[in-house]
């Protein structure tokens, strides 16, 4: 059943239409990822359809009674609540029909009231309706659900009592996620909610997914998600919206068999128009030289049938992407060995012991995915890597002919207060106009390339590390979550340039899409200690099942 339907409806972002004139319906009973590159306005639909913004021509409607839980990609915290108070606080027609009841049922008890026949009716009238709303928000059972909800999540009891501020970026997007599950929604709208989960919260939020009785439109660049829990896949590109039925490994596919068909139609179509305009151009030039009035009339009239023409349009079949290329060179076999490692962190009286004994083996040329749960140590162990950090014991080497090159997870090696340019000039030396010239590589307009890197996007600050990276001429590459706010065009320049980089890699990722792609062997990290798995992650996966 349709749940929202937009018609024509527009947004404008700086006299630049975002999306105009786009018509969409959402189902109550199926789940629709949401796809498109960065800035395409996906972000920007959710938040209509939320209410956060407004359209400027066209219009949305909703099925009456509508419940919509919307999930942003940073979800609103109170830091000074723990997990279930904040959790529990989420319904707020819940607090405000029990807060109405009990005035109801104060008044009940008013002589002024019950003396008054009339007024005693309104009022047990008034008390039964909010009972029945009580009822079916699922008032007398809330407590419960609540509690029900975040161990479905993943949360344990003694994760219950945790302050906000405590909690890891991916806890905090599915305390935001359980927020709108006690609310009992008919749809959902997503915005990233997989970004910084671990494999264990991926896994939660694709059973949950799966199991939601409802509608549910996920904004996702993850691809192996988007494979396992949606029905259709919409797309947003050039301001409009098309839909493909099924997995998003079948939209990929038949989105390039529309573009090639596409393209086949239009050339088609253009030998027809231009077979026809030379035919009307022949009898018009044969009239005209024999004063032959008509053929010039058949001439005009071919004219005419080309101008009804319902032409087609032609395809992009290739679309600007990021010029990413590692290079790389040979340099020694031992990239990295690591000999029982240690690091243990001192908190007052107690230790907390996050590398155990680790021995880790790392040759030319492999592509090794670095993964397991948040706070087992992946970060500890990239910041011993590139020397952050000094292990409490063992053996920590390098090869000889290593040059390191680092991929920050939050960005952290880039300087906000430069901008693009100069960060660019800074890292090799270059003119201000080949600097230029580098950046348009990287889709940078001018004005974003002399504008402080502290306004750019998550995704664009990702691109200007990727081409920091290409310019620091590394052999071995530590990628700490490298698609995490790529869009997926750019994910798959990543994984074309690493497989043709001459060189290594560690990566740190949960991307399970990525790491097939990507990945030799798969580095569990656990319990402070290393189990290695030949192949890539649906081999890790299947020899761990």
């Amino acid at each position: 059943m349709i749940a929202i339907h937009l018609d024509g409806v527009t947004v404008t972002y700086v006299d630049a239409p975002i999306f105009a004139n786009l018509s969409w319906d959402v189902h109550d009973d199926r789940c629709v990822g949401l796809v498109g590159a960065n800035g395409a306005g996906k972000s920007t639909l959710l938040r209509l359809m939320a209410g956060e913004l407004s359209t400027e021509s066209g219009f949305l409607t909703f099925r009456p009674g509508l419940r919509l839980g919307y999930l942003p990609q940073e979800p609103q915290l109170d830091e000074g609540s723990t997990l279930f108070q904040e959790v529990f606080a989420a319904s707020t027609e819940l607090a405000r029909i029990e807060a109405e009841m009990a005035r109801v049922e104060a008044e009940l008890g008013d002589p002024a009231v019950y003396g008054d026949e009339q007024r005693l009716q309104r009022k047990l009238a008034q008390q039964a309706a909010l009972l029945e709303r009580f009822m079916a928000l699922g008032g007398p059972g809330y407590e419960s659900r609540v509690r029900g909800v975040l161990i479905s999540l993943g949360f344990t009891p003694d994760d219950f009592e945790l302050p906000v501020t405590a909690l890891s970026g991916g806890q905090k997007k599915l305390a935001g996620l359980a927020k709108l599950l006690v609310q009992r929604p008919h749809i959902l709208l997503l915005d990233e909610p997989d970004n910084h989960l671990d494999m264990a919260g991926k896994a939660f939020l694709e059973q949950f997914i799966r199991n939601f009785k409802g509608g549910v439109v996920l904004v996702s660049h993850d691809r192996y998600l988007l494979d396992v829990v949606v029905d259709e896949i919409a797309e947003i590109e050039d301001g409009r919206l098309m839909r493909y039925v099924g997995t998003y490994s079948e939209y990929a596919f038949e989105k390039q068999m529309r573009l090639q068909r596409q393209a086949q139609m239009y050339r088609v179509q253009q030998r027809e128009i231009g077979r026809l305009q030379q035919a009307a151009q022949r009898l018009l030039t044969w009239g005209r030289s024999h004063d032959n009035e008509k053929l010039i009339k058949q001439g005009k009239a071919i004219l005419k049938r080309i101008d009804r023409i319902d032409r087609i349009e032609k395809p992009i079949l290739e679309r600007k992407k990021m010029g990413l290329e590692l290079k790389g060179w040979r340099g020694s076999k031992k990239v990295l060995e690591i000999t029982d490692l240690d690091k243990v962190f001192e908190q007052g009286d107690d230790e907390n012991i996050v590398l155990a004994g680790l021995n880790f083996l790392l040759h030319h040329g492999e592509r090794a995915g670095l993964v397991g749960a948040n706070g087992a140590g992946k970060s500890v162990l990239f910041r011993l890597i590139l020397g952050q950090e000094a292990p409490t014991s063992g053996v920590l080497k390098l090869g000889p002919n290593v040059s390191l090159g680092y991929y920050a997870q939050e960005h952290e090696t880039l300087d906000y207060e430069q901008t693009p340019l100069d960060a660019v000039r800074h890292t090799a030396a270059m003119s201000e106009s080949a600097a230029m010239s580098f950046l348009g590589k990287f889709l940078f307009s001018y004005n974003q390339a002399r504008g402080r890197i502290s306004d750019l996007s998550g995704g664009e600050r990702s691109r200007l590390q990727m081409a920091l990276l290409m310019l620091s001429d590394a052999n071995f590459l530590l990628l700490d979550e490298p698609t995490n706010n790529l869009d997926i065009a750019s994910a798959e320049v990543l994984e074309a340039a690493l497989a043709e980089f001459e060189g290594t890699a560690l990566v740190i990722s949960h991307d399970r899409y990525f790491l097939d792609r990507v990945a030799t062997r798969i580095v569990l990290l656990e319990d402070g200690a290393t189990t290695d798995f030949a192949g890539n992650y649906s081999a890790y996966q299947a020899a761990r099942e």
